[in-house]
């Protein structure tokens, strides 16, 4: 009938072999947590730099504020916005939510004010934690701001008189949003029971114990996070923060994972592959490098000391629904697998008509088990459509999730990506409905029409082209469009390039021809300034490295890298070439700051300056020698 992937595969244990956490006896994360700070109150739960905080520390500040969340009506189902930045008090918060038996609603404080209080306003949070900063722009009549990590002494008094609140499985956990296609995101609301599937099953997969070290450098509104924390401090083990200059640099990253001994990390794909790529030393602590967000091309290398592990899972099923580990090579030259099911998890692959497809054909991926979240918040016709009833499960109410993904089972039984049904896709790591971003744009005063679409660069990664017909005044520049989503998107959905068209071209039925949409050329593409050549020496190697990175094309000394079809993944390529060029130690931040090739000139030969500063006469003699 179906097609069933069993979990079977060596690393991922047949379903028999897990309970849930409550099952067992263990109860909620929360509940854990508070345990293990009972037993070992000293053992260190957190680590951010030179700072640490212990199991004992943690469970007393998540107390603490717990008994001010209960005073303000945080209980059962009320979700609360955490809108602050990867630190202890992120994690602090969204335990405090937990023991309050509320549910939390990760935020990253870096988007725009207008799309967090939508997210808030949709998932009708009452409250928002966040610094003074933040909870001041995000407050409103309706919702109240408690600014975290300021003055823990007025949150004292709550905590003798704080119980924690014993939550079952069917109890919502967390809401994590995901994009729509009408430029309305959806929030995926997902239960304890849901979590605790996914950390009994990470706990048994990867021999999870509180000896582990793990990692944290995961978007802070990205589901990945959710198991980059929780199944370790539900362990026991130890958690390092990264930085944002550290979890976006290939050759930093790869430092700080040796020096912070850790031994279980998550590496988005883009990074992954990167790292697999570099020299490791022999008798490292790492042992499992998990990985997913993106389709994985490459291949563990025999000498890499550790285990890398490609992983597979919406939103709606709790991160994870299916995992494998990383071979050498495939005999039959396919891209790695998203390997089998992970536990108390099926996967069934149908056609069009809901039909099951037969061996070796390609299906849609549709998953069922106790990692299927209860749906989208406030959406009930959505969840109607996507979360199904599972005619496989004799559990009363089971739902199967419609992923819209399609996979193919390998000869060997394991799952093959092969793409999406619909026009939803993933852009570095994130999910993204091309129709939503192009229904933000649409509303922009000087634009008729548009599409966005994405399309494969020279280095074969997906970018995101908008293409747009001006109203009756003239067609905005690629500057100001991109500064007008940026009021209400993130940095992810911002379009590489903006191609202007005079009509968009139609089939005989009158429907967006997409095959017909160009690609974009210096001709065609939108920019926001007149072309000016390089003019400097460093100028002209830097453009040069750019032009190359981007696939060639003549690159201007004034010219935008991020409107030109640069991103922040192929930045750290320019970074680490400009690195090789010149000598210095560029970061990505750098870029991020001077964005154009003139203003990264600049800083280098600033860089370059303050190194010969620094050197004697004979150094800085071969090193202008060279």
């Amino acid at each position: 009938m179906w097609n069933q992937i069993a979990a079977d595969a060596e690393g991922v244990l047949p379903q028999s072999q897990i309970e849930s956490s409550n099952a067992q006896g263990l109860g909620t994360v929360a509940q854990r947590v508070a345990k293990i700070a009972q037993a070992t109150p000293r053992a260190i739960a957190l680590r951010s730099g030179s700072l640490q905080l212990s199991y004992g520390d943690l469970d007393a500040r998540a107390n603490e504020l717990a008994g001010y969340l209960r005073s303000l009506g945080v209980g059962r189902e009320v979700v609360v916005g955490v809108a602050l930045d990867r630190g202890f008090e992120r994690i602090i918060g969204s335990l405090a939510i937990w023991r309050a038996g509320g549910a939390y609603l990760p935020l990253d404080p870096t988007w725009p004010d207008e799309r967090l209080r939508a997210l808030l306003d949709d998932a009708q949070a009452p409250v928002v934690l966040g610094h003074d900063v933040t909870v001041n722009k995000l407050a409103s009549a309706d919702r109240m701001g408690v600014a975290v990590g300021t003055d823990r002494s007025a949150l004292s008094q709550f905590a003798a008189r704080t119980t924690l609140e014993a939550n079952d499985d069917t109890d919502l956990a967390y809401v994590i949003y995901t994009s729509g296609s009408t430029g309305e995101p959806k929030g995926v609301e997902v239960t304890h029971g849901n979590l605790n599937n996914l950390v009994a099953w990470h706990h048994a997969a990867f021999d999870v114990t509180a000896a582990d070290a793990a990692s944290h450098i995961a978007g802070l509104g990205f589901d990945a996070s959710v198991w980059e924390i929780w199944p370790y401090l539900a362990a026991g083990a130890s958690l390092s923060l990264a930085d944002d200059e550290i979890r976006t640099s290939p050759k930093a990253l790869h430092a700080w994972l040796l020096d912070q001994g850790v031994s279980v990390a998550f590496v988005p794909t883009p990074l992954t592959e990167m790292l697999m790529a570099m020299e490791w030393p022999a008798g490292g602590k790492l042992r499992f490098m998990l990985t997913g967000g993106d389709t994985l091309h490459a291949f563990a290398g025999p000498t890499l000391p550790f285990t890398v592990v490609n992983n597979y899972g919406p939103t709606e099923c709790t991160v994870v629904a299916t995992s494998g580990r990383v071979p050498t090579f495939t005999e039959n030259g396919e891209a790695p697998t998203i390997g089998k099911a992970i536990a108390n998890t099926t996967i069934h692959l149908l056609d069009e008509q809901g039909v099951v497809v037969a061996d070796g054909w390609p299906g849609e991926i549709c998953i069922g088990g106790p990692s299927v979240a209860r749906g989208y918040r406030g959406r009930p016709e959505q969840t109607a459509e996507r979360f199904v009833a599972d005619p496989f499960s004799n559990v009363p109410g089971a739902k199967l999730y419609r992923t819209g993904d399609l996979g193919c089972v390998l000869p060997n039984g394991e799952l093959s990506f092969r793409g999406r049904i619909d026009n939803q896709l993933k852009i570095r790591g994130y999910r993204i409905e091309p129709d939503g971003i192009a229904a933000a744009l649409s509303r922009h005063e000087q634009i008729a029409s548009c599409a966005v679409i994405a399309r494969d660069d020279n280095h074969g990664e997906k970018q995101l082209v908008a293409y747009v017909v001006g109203g009756s005044n003239e067609t905005p520049s690629a500057e100001a469009m991109r500064s007008f989503l940026e009021a209400s998107l993130p940095e992810y959905m911002i379009p590489a390039s903006f191609v202007g068209l005079s009509a968009l071209p139609l089939t005989s039925s009158g429907k967006l021809d997409k095959a017909a949409l160009p690609a974009p050329t210096i001709e065609n593409t939108l920019g926001q300034t007149s072309f000016r050549a390089p003019e400097t020496p460093t100028e002209s190697k830097l453009a040069a490295i750019v032009s190359e990175v981007l696939g060639g094309g003549a690159i201007g000394a004034d010219d935008n890298f991020f409107l030109v079809g640069g991103h922040s993944l192929l930045g750290t390529q320019v970074v680490i070439r400009a690195r090789d060029a010149f000598g210095v130690e560029l970061t990505l931040w750098h870029l991020f700051e001077a964005q154009t090739v003139a203003n990264l000139a600049a800083t280098i030969e600033g860089l370059l300056l303050a190194k010969l500063e620094n050197m004697s006469d004979e150094e800085a003699q071969r090193l202008l020698a060279t």
